[in-house]
């Protein structure tokens, strides 16, 4: 594949949001359609995906003390639309964090049946009507109408995904992953460490803070204030990752370089390399083509995975980050894919149960068990095929945890949610 098909996937799925992402997206409908609308909605209709109503459900949202899909629609109702994107959460004022709160109760929440995983679309009604669909990913409108005329459609399937993730799909292999890491010229991926330090920073700001369940600030206590040897690094780069996903979690109002449609993946597959490689002392250049390997593994997971599923995501991601310090530490195709197969089958059933403050945890237990993965890859140890879900290599592992998480968990994502609406009564 041509270098520049590349860096476009790359920069297309590495961009800036704040917050959760299935708020942002929400309030970014909810935006767009009052927008078509042209006046304040008497009344909203939101119909949404599950897997969107449950990652919505329980996640803080920046600058502002409620939760659910339908506060985030109602807060992008009344968005100035400065920031048209995942940032649209950033700039909330106090009148609009009140007409959003008073239009809550005019909004009316409908789960959406046989549509994708990312699925939003906002009805605004006042006499006139208009809509807006989010579809596919976080930030791609699918329809838009008003008062019946349709202004945009485009075609879409039940199991979408967009163009992006089917060239990934399509495209990307753990060995093409490798070769482009290997010999892209690195001035042309500057922006892969760039992002990676905005993620880097929001963990730093989290530690210093204190968000979330204090994961970070707690398995650091005890540590001197850098790591010391490889063990305490790793230990530091679990740590600071899961800082950062413990502030965006409780809606800190600072910025994450998203993968895959995920803040959580994002932080997972940056922060962890940049701390092992300052650790050890590596040059910013191989801790850049680090980075561009974790960034392009998590993604050709998500490609065949979906954005949104009962698979945690940070699990997933953890893989690319665990490919990543393979490479940092001069291993090659053998290590990462022993380091896969150690992962596929240590975490393979770690379910989502939609984004809020125990996601720390999962991201902390995923790049624990990363690094114990690249250090048995390094010993020469991996399960065998004989074992479990684990295949031959990293390509037929990774296809048979898609085909459990595609085909065995949909009625455990069901379920989860069924949990979770009925705390909520």
């Amino acid at each position: 594949m041509e270098n520049q098909r590349i860096i476009s996937m790359l920069k297309s799925e590495m961009v800036i949001a704040m917050g959760c992402t299935e708020p942002a997206a929400a309030a970014l409908a909810g935006c767009k359609a009052c927008q078509l609308l042209g006046r304040e909605p008497e009344k909203l209709t939101v119909y949404a995906s599950r897997d969107m109503i449950k990652n919505a459900m329980s996640v803080g949202i920046p600058n502002c003390s409620e939760r659910g899909i339908l506060t985030a629609v109602c807060l992008g109702a009344y968005s100035s639309g400065k920031h048209m994107d995942l940032s649209i959460l950033s700039d909330v004022s106090r009148e609009q964090r009140t007409k959003a709160s008073a239009l809550t109760g005019l909004a009316h929440l409908v789960m959406a049946e046989n549509v994708p995983p990312v699925y939003v679309r906002v009805a605004a009604e006042d006499g006139h009507s208009a809509s807006c669909t989010v579809s596919g990913a976080h930030d791609r409108f699918t329809e838009l109408t008003s008062d019946g005329e349709v202004l945009l459609q485009e075609e879409e399937s039940r199991g979408e995904k967009t163009d992006v993730l089917s060239q990934v799909e399509e495209s990307l292999t753990l060995e093409s992953v490798l070769d482009f890491a290997r010999q892209v010229p690195a001035e042309q991926i500057e922006f892969v460490y760039d992002s990676a330090e905005i993620n880097y920073r929001l963990a730093r700001h989290s530690i210093e803070q204190g968000y979330g369940l204090h994961i970070g600030n707690t398995v650091l206590e005890d540590l001197p204030e850098k790591p010391g040897n490889l063990h305490e690094a790793r230990t530091f780069a679990a740590a600071y990752a899961a800082a950062g996903s413990d502030a965006r979690m409780s809606g800190c109002s600072q910025a994450v370089v998203i993968n895959s449609g995920s803040g959580n993946q994002g932080i997972t597959c940056t922060v962890p390399i940049l701390v092992l490689g300052d650790y050890l002392k590596s040059p910013k250049e191989k801790i850049l083509r680090a980075l561009c390997i974790s960034e392009l593994v998590g993604l050709m997971i998500t490609a065949r995975k979906d954005r949104l599923s009962a698979l945690c995501g940070a699990f997933t991601a953890a893989m690319g980050a665990g490919c990543g310090m393979v490479f940092l530490m001069d291993g090659g195709i053998d290590e990462m894919n022993r380091m896969i197969c150690n992962m596929v089958g240590n975490l393979s059933g770690m379910v989502c149960d939609g984004a809020k403050t125990s996601c720390a945890l999962k991201i902390y237990s995923s790049v624990e068990a990363a690094c114990l993965a690249v250090r048995l890859a390094f010993h020469g140890y991996a399960p065998g095929r004989e074992s479990g879900i684990i295949g031959a290599d990293a390509s037929e592992s990774i296809e048979n945890l898609m085909d459990v998480s595609h085909h065995g968990m949909v009625d455990t994502d069901r379920v989860i949610l069924s949990i979770m609406l009925r705390k909520q009564l």
